[in-house]
Order: structure tokens, then sequence, then C-alpha cells
């Protein structure tokens, strides 16, 4: 039976450890807040270790879910002197590629692989065991893992060497961003205009409009309710990872940086734990 160890039990990280364990796999997680992890192994009956070394103490595979560069860099010194020579240690956060490409380098050097695997998908992705995985890292280091990502992902691709699957994330985002915007646009319109949104859904839905933001927000949004996911501030921390990396490489994002500004906004509205669909309560609020 393959060792496990899963870093982070969030909203995603802990129903992502808990298809590992559906499937068979030998998991010990490990959470800051350790109530948290406790109450994960009684409920699928793995093991809580009290710090991260110990978690990955004799791990073939440890898989990490966190919220931002510090708490990986954090997890990762903590768990280092447990880490095994030919390990291999994968990260799910949304984090920078610069440091992924140096994760890659100083877990290289005692031995461990490193991939940089940001998901998508959102909690329910994870709950479903539905996620999109973008990987970044060595190619024998992406097929050792991915037989334990499938317990929990419906497409994992090798985008190309570490840093990549993070960069791959940033597309991700930056596409999300446009289109939420797009969409808070046309149902604030559709609202201002009178019109039936569910017709309006019904008609526009089967066309060139059509997204998954579109399937599964327009009705939400239209009722102004905002509790269905991914969080406002973290959609920032992913924005503001994806306008750095332009300034690096030179890339031109007027339209995500626009619609950062815009999230910002939000946050100053009391929404950061909003989901993203929030961008149409600023379009809303009156002038």
């Amino acid at each position: 039976m393959t060792r496990t160890a899963f870093l982070g039990l969030g909203v995603m990280g802990y129903p992502m450890a808990g298809h590992l364990a559906g499937k068979g796999y030998d998991v010990t997680v490990f959470n800051r807040t350790k109530a948290k992890a406790d109450s994960w192994a009684k409920e699928h009956k793995g093991k809580a270790a009290a710090s991260p070394a110990e978690a990955v103490k004799g791990a073939d595979l440890v898989f990490a879910c966190l919220g931002d560069d510090p708490d990986v860099e954090a997890v990762v010194t903590a768990a280092m002197d447990g880490l095994k020579n030919g390990s291999v240690f994968v990260d799910h956060t949304t984090a920078s590629p610069a440091l992924a490409r140096a994760l890659h380098a100083s877990l290289g050097e005692k031995g461990v692989g490193f991939v940089d695997a940001p998901v998508s998908g959102g909690q329910a992705g994870a709950e479903n065991g539905k996620l999109a995985v973008m990987c970044g890292g060595d190619e024998p280091h992406v097929e050792r893992a991915r037989p334990a990502m499938e317990a929990y992902s419906a497409r994992i691709v090798h985008i190309g060497p570490a840093g990549h699957g993070q960069l791959c994330k940033s597309v991700n985002q930056i596409c999300i961003a446009g289109v939420l915007q797009g969409l808070s646009e046309g149902v604030h319109f559709a609202s201002k205009a009178g019109l039936d949104i569910d017709a309006v859904l019904e008609a526009i839905s089967g066309g060139a409009a059509q997204s998954w933001q579109m399937e599964n927000r327009v009705k939400t949004m239209a009722a102004d309710e905002f509790d269905f996911g991914f969080a406002v501030d973290w959609m920032r921390k992913d924005l503001r990872i994806a306008l750095a990396e332009a300034r690096e490489n030179g890339s031109r994002l007027p339209a995500t940086a626009l619609v950062d500004q815009f999230y910002a906004d939000v946050q100053a509205m009391g929404g950061g734990r909003w989901d993203t669909s929030s961008l149409v309560r600023r379009l809303n609020k009156p002038r």
C-alpha cells in the first residue's frame, strides 16, 4: 500500500485527502488546526500527525493544499527533515511560479521530486472528485503521482517543467475573471431592462455566450446569493500572482488588472468571503 501524507485540510484539501483514503491509500494528514486533522482521521480511518515532519515520515507521496507562498514555504521547511529520499512532493496550492521553481531545485537536492499541481473546479470539484489538475515538473514525478491524483481528479495534464502548472493556473484565473465580469454586466443589464432571467438563460445558454459560470451562477447572481464557492479574497491572491508574472514576462493584461480592482471594490463592501460571482453586487450598488 502506497504511504501518503496530505498537508492542509481546508475546503479543498479535506475532501481530496478523503478521496485518497477512499481509494485505499494509507493517508496521514496534518493541519494547523489539530481538531480538524483529528476529525478527518476519525471520519476516514486515517492518521493525524502533530507536525508536517511527522506526517511525511516514510511517505512515498506527499500532497499539500495550502493558502499562499508563505504557507507553502513554512510547511515545506517544517517537513524537510521527514521527507524520504525518492519520494515525490505534490503541491496543489495556487502559488507563484517562482516558488515552484525554487522548491523543485531545493527538494531535488534532497532526492525528492517536486510537482506544482494547482487545481481548478472549486469546492464542488474537490468533493465530487472531479478536479482539473495542471502539473509542472519532471515527467517521471508527475507519472509517479498520477494514479493517486486520479482519486480526486477528472483531468490531469502535464503542462511542462517546474512552474508551468502555476503559470497555467494563472491562465485559468485570467479567463475566469473576464468571463465573470462580462456575465455580471449581462445579469445587471437584464435586471435593469426588466427581463425574465430564466428566459434569458434559456435563450442564450445554448449559444456562443455559454460558459460554466453562466450555467452555474446566473440564477444565484440574479438572486443576490454569493455563498457558492471560491472566495473573492482567494481570487485576488491568484490575480496578484498572474499580474506579477505578467510584469515579468511582458504580457499585457488590461482587463484582468481592471477586474482585480473591481474585486478590491467588492472587498471594500465587506465581500472578501463572497464567491467570485459577487462582482454583480458591485454593479447593483446604488450610485
